[in-house]
C-alpha cells in the first residue's frame, strides 16, 4: 500500500470533507489531479477520445497510479475506458483493488449510469465520482444521488467551441450547452465539475482559457479543468485565472508529463507561485544505452521487459527509440553505437540548457554546442572525467 508523508495527508485532509483542501504549508492555486485510463486491464493513452487510437503504457494500472503519486500528484482520476464506451465492467474488480492499495483520494469516472453503481464505487473507496452523459440525459438520478451521497459527485462536460456539449464519448452533440447545464447540475447540489474541450489537441492547441472562466462565473461549484494543457506556460495561465476572486479547484494531467513537456514537481512550483523561473536544477533523469542492433533491443525492451515507446527517431547517424518503465523511469536506446567508447550515457532535463551550460562553462567544463533537434529538443553535451557522455536537454514549447 501506499504510504503519504504527513506534509501529503495535511494538504489532502479536509479535500476529503469540504470543497478546498488544505495544500501543505504554500497556498496552491489549485490542485493537481493524475489520470490513469484504463482498457482492457491495462493503462492507455486516448488521442483525442477516440478508442481506436489508444496507446498502451503499462500491464499493471496500479504501478502507474503508485508512479503517480511518487511523482507528487494530489489526486488521481481513474477512467474506466471499458465501461464507458461498451457498458462493459471487466476493469470494475482491478479499480476496487486500486482503491484499496492507494492511500490518496481517487476519482473514479467511466460508465457510472446507475445509483446503485455509483453508491457501490463509494462504499469501494472511490473520494468521488464522475458522471458524464448519464448526469446530462438522466438529472433526476443525479438530484438523488447528491441528496444520499452529498459531496460525492462530479459531473464531466465535454464542450465545443460554441459551448455546446458532447456526449457519448464525443461521438454526439447533446443540443445542450455549458451555462445551462453547469446550472442545473449545480442546483442539484453537485460538488464540482470537470470541463474538457471536445477533440481539442491537447498537446498541441491552447486550452480555451475564456470558457473556463465563464464557468467560474455561471457557478460556484468547483471548476476542474480536465482537457489537459501543452506547457508551464499553459498551467501558470490557468492558475492564474480568476472571476470575482475565484479561481480553479484543479487540473487534470497526464499525456504531457509522460511526453516530456514538464514534471510533477514543475508543475506544483508553478502551483505554489514559484513561477517559471529557469533553475539549474536536474528535473529529470534517463540512462542512455549505445547499441549496435536498435530494432533488437527496442524489441526487447518493449516486449520482454513491458517498457513503453514514448517516441523513436530515424535520421541519417541519428537512431534512437525513448521508452518509458512501470515506474515512470526513462531508457534512451541509441543506435549506430559501432565504435562507441562508452556503452552507456546520461541524459539530464533541465529547465534552460544555455544557462546551464554557461554555468559549467563558468566552472571551466568543455561543453558542446546547442543543438537543436527536429523531434523537439534543445541540448549539448558535456564528459565526465571517466569519459561518460552526459546530454542535458530541454524539450522546446510547440
Amino acid at each position: 500500500m501506499v504510504r503519504v508523508s504527513l506534509a501529503h495527508a495535511a494538504r489532502l485532509w479536509s479535500g476529503l470533507t469540504a470543497r478546498g483542501p488544505i495544500r501543505g504549508s504554500k497556498l496552491k492555486a489549485m490542485d493537481l489531479y493524475a489520470r490513469v485510463n484504463i482498457l482492457g486491464g491495462r493503462a492507455v493513452r486516448l488521442a483525442r477520445g477516440d478508442l481506436a487510437a489508444v496507446t498502451a503504457l503499462d500491464a499493471d494500472p496500479l504501478a502507474r497510479a503508485r508512479g503517480w503519486i511518487e511523482k507528487g500528484a494530489d489526486y488521481l482520476h481513474i477512467v474506466d475506458l471499458d465501461a464507458a464506451a461498451n457498458g462493459d465492467y471487466q476493469n470494475r474488480s482491478l479499480i476496487d483493488h486500486i482503491l484499496r492499495e492507494i492511500d490518496v483520494p481517487v476519482v473514479v469516472g467511466g460508465g457510472i449510469r446507475s445509483e446503485p453503481e455509483a453508491e457501490r464505487l463509494i462504499k469501494a473507496g472511490a473520494w468521488k465520482i464522475v458522471m458524464g452523459t448519464a448526469a446530462i440525459e438522466h438529472q433526476n438520478m443525479v438530484w438523488d444521488l447528491c441528496r444520499k451521497q452529498p459531496e460525492r459527485i462530479i459531473v464531466s462536460l465535454d464542450v465545443l467551441d460554441d459551448e455546446q456539449l458532447l456526449v457519448r464519448g464525443w461521438t454526439e452533440n447533446s443540443g445542450r450547452y455549458l451555462e445551462e447545464v453547469l446550472v442545473e447540475m449545480s442546483s442539484a447540489g453537485v460538488w464540482g465539475f470537470f470541463i474538457s474541450e471536445g477533440r481539442r489537441d491537447t498537446l498541441n492547441e491552447a486550452p480555451n482559457f475564456a470558457m473556463l472562466t465563464e464557468a467560474l462565473g455561471y457557478v460556484d461549484a468547483a471548476i476542474i479543468a480536465s482537457g489537459g494543457v501543452r506547457n508551464l506556460e499553459d498551467l501558470q495561465a490557468m492558475s492564474d485565472i480568476r472571476h470575482q476572486g475565484r479561481g480553479l479547484a484543479g487540473v487534470v494531467v497526464g499525456r504531457e508529463v509522460t511526453e516530456g513537456r514538464f514534471t510533477i514537481e514543475q508543475a506544483q512550483a508553478v502551483l505554489v507561485g514559484e513561477g517559471l523561473g529557469s533553475s539549474d536544477r536536474i528535473r529529470q533523469m534517463h540512462t542512455a544505452l549505445h547499441v549496435t542492433d536498435l530494432d533488437a533491443c527496442v524489441e526487447f525492451y518493449e516486449g520482454a521487459l513491458s517498457f513503453r515507446r514514448i517516441r523513436a527517431w530515424h535520421e541519417t547517424g541519428n537512431q534512437g527509440c525513448l521508452l518509458e518503465a512501470s515506474d515512470g523511469r526513462l531508457v534512451e536506446l541509441r543506435g549506430g553505437a559501432a565504435g562507441a567508447p562508452h556503452g552507456v550515457a546520461l541524459a539530464f532535463m533541465v529547465d534552460d540548457p544555455g544557462r546551464t551550460a554557461q554555468r559549467l562553462a563558468d566552472q571551466g567544463v568543455t561543453c558542446g554546442p546547442l543543438v537543436d533537434s527536429t523531434w523537439g529538443t534543445r541540448s549539448f553535451e558535456v564528459v565526465d572525467p571517466e569519459g561518460v557522455r552526459i546530454q542535458f536537454f530541454q524539450h522546446k514549447e510547440s
